[in-house]
């Protein structure tokens, strides 16, 4: 206990100790987690060490400790090892990315999937509600997919690399609905997954609402750094990973081939769960020449993989396919029955239809085309490419001079007319010095746009032109 005042002692945060009612460390979080809501603690802000706080609150340090633990718990800190505890980034607000329809903007924030090929889903839909087996794709039977469906996914994903059978695959309602079945049937709160360091902000909203922590893990052109990993595993209990190596949304990066080996190295020796999320394998398999395989081979009985087919077919119909080893199946299919009942026959039967007929790999193929036109328009005006981004990535990394407030950025460019989302939205750790937005290519309504029979015209050139301009007034 205290034998000098800390009363004029410079702390960053002092909570009020008349306030403090029993039990002492349910109290003190609830203080810290009202002062970071209520943006007293601004992100990134340093704690007091536990020891310092104990003694200035004449507690036992276990107290303190059992505080910042239920706060951590709740994504609303973090601690560094050596370094201290800090505010998370984003702990005082959502970073859902809005789906919200705006108007008298254009949408460079949304990543959209290039819907212009949406006719061709509608006209299959009209011939399977025609079909006279129609009636059996409205019931509860077969949860996890109809066995039929199941056959022409697992075909569909060998061209990925993915090899399985009928007992290992689950049909689901999208990738977001994938990363929560494998969060609820696999982890638990307050278990550790590694990310990167930016990271996809769904997960991170996932994590913070099922009370998982993540672990942030510095990466370079080539994807994560297998020693930061190692060091983070060592000094940590971590239980899990959570990769895109195909393409990481927001920074493009696509993981190599030798670090995908370096990588399962260190998950297989410290036996972590990884989920591998693969909605952009569309773009990389048999198309990218250092493409190689999938994580899933080298891990098959570690790994859930995800394949969602909202960018590469149709985003509306809400399908994905998971692909696990026989160690989570039951656990994964409890999920999937407490969680979905189902999902959706008549949707999934709209994606299967759609691949048996063939129509799937040119709906893909149009994709790729549109992808690689907004690419092009995109690098016409940023000419200074990021090492080793996806060619064909449907949003780019765009560097910024520093800008501390993230938010008042995207409102400042917004006034401008233009939506954008700041780097911060996805970071899963402590904040740094490089500054970034992610620019989405594929919001087809705000982009403007057209497209005849394969030929692409795009028009929204002029847009990436004003955010290049605003740079000398907003930042």
């Amino acid at each position: 206990m205290p034998v000098n005042s800390f009363d004029n002692y410079p702390m960053s945060w002092k909570p009020d100790k008349k306030a403090l009612k029993r039990p002492f460390y349910e109290s003190i979080a609830a203080l810290l987690e009202q002062d970071i809501i209520n943006g007293f603690l601004a992100p990134g802000t340093k704690l007091p060490p536990q020891r310092e706080l104990a003694d200035f609150l004449d507690l036992n340090f276990t107290t303190i400790t059992r505080a910042y633990k239920a706060c951590e718990v709740k994504g609303l800190i973090y601690a560094v090892t050596g370094k201290g505890t800090f505010v998370a980034p984003n702990a005082a607000r959502s970073i859902t990315i809005s789906r919200d329809k705006i108007t008298n903007c254009i949408d460079f924030g949304l990543v959209a999937s290039f819907e212009q090929s949406n006719w061709i889903v509608a006209e299959e839909i009209q011939k399977i509600v025609s079909k006279n087996y129609l009636e059996k794709l409205l019931n509860y039977n077969d949860p996890t997919g109809i066995p039929h469906q199941k056959t022409v996914g697992l075909n569909w994903m060998k061209s990925f690399g993915i090899q399985a059978d009928q007992d290992h695959i689950s049909i689901v309602s999208g990738a977001q609905n994938a990363l929560t079945i494998t969060l609820t049937a696999l982890f638990e709160p307050g278990n550790r997954i590694a990310t990167d360091l930016y990271t996809y902000s769904i997960f991170i909203e996932l994590a913070k609402m099922l009370h998982i922590q993540l672990v942030p893990i510095p990466g370079d052109q080539f994807g994560m750094l297998p020693d930061e990993l190692e060091k983070q595993c060592t000094q940590l209990n971590i239980h899990g990973i959570f990769l895109m190596p195909s393409c990481c949304n927001p920074t493009t990066v696509m993981m190599a081939d030798f670090r995908k080996q370096e990588l399962a190295m260190v998950i297989r020796k410290h036996r972590l769960i990884l989920i591998e999320d693969d909605i952009h394998a569309f773009l990389t398999a048999g198309i990218i020449a250092d493409y190689q395989q999938p994580m899933f081979n080298l891990l098959p009985e570690q790994s859930v993989y995800i394949c969602g087919t909202s960018k590469s077919i149709c985003s509306g119909l809400r399908v994905a396919y998971m692909v696990y080893g026989d160690t989570f199946r039951k656990k994964i299919l409890q999920a999937i029955f407490s969680i979905n009942v189902k999902t959706s026959s008549l949707d999934a039967e709209v994606i299967t239809e759609l691949i048996l007929s063939g129509k799937a790999h040119d709906i893909v193929s149009w994709k790729q085309q549109f992808a690689q036109s907004a690419n092009d328009i995109y690098w016409r005006y940023f000419p200074e490419k990021e090492l080793n981004g996806h060619p064909l990535s449907f949003y780019r990394w765009l560097s910024i001079p520093e800008h501390n407030n993230a938010l008042q950025l995207e409102v400042d460019v917004k006034k401008h007319g233009i939506r954008v989302f700041h780097s911060d939205r996805f970071l899963s750790g402590p904040t740094t010095s490089n500054k970034y937005m992610r620019i989405a290519l594929s919001s087809t309504n705000s982009s403007k746009i057209r497209v005849s029979y394969g030929k692409v015209s795009i028009l929204f050139g002029q847009f990436y032109f004003i955010i290049y301009k605003s740079h000398d007034f907003l930042f």
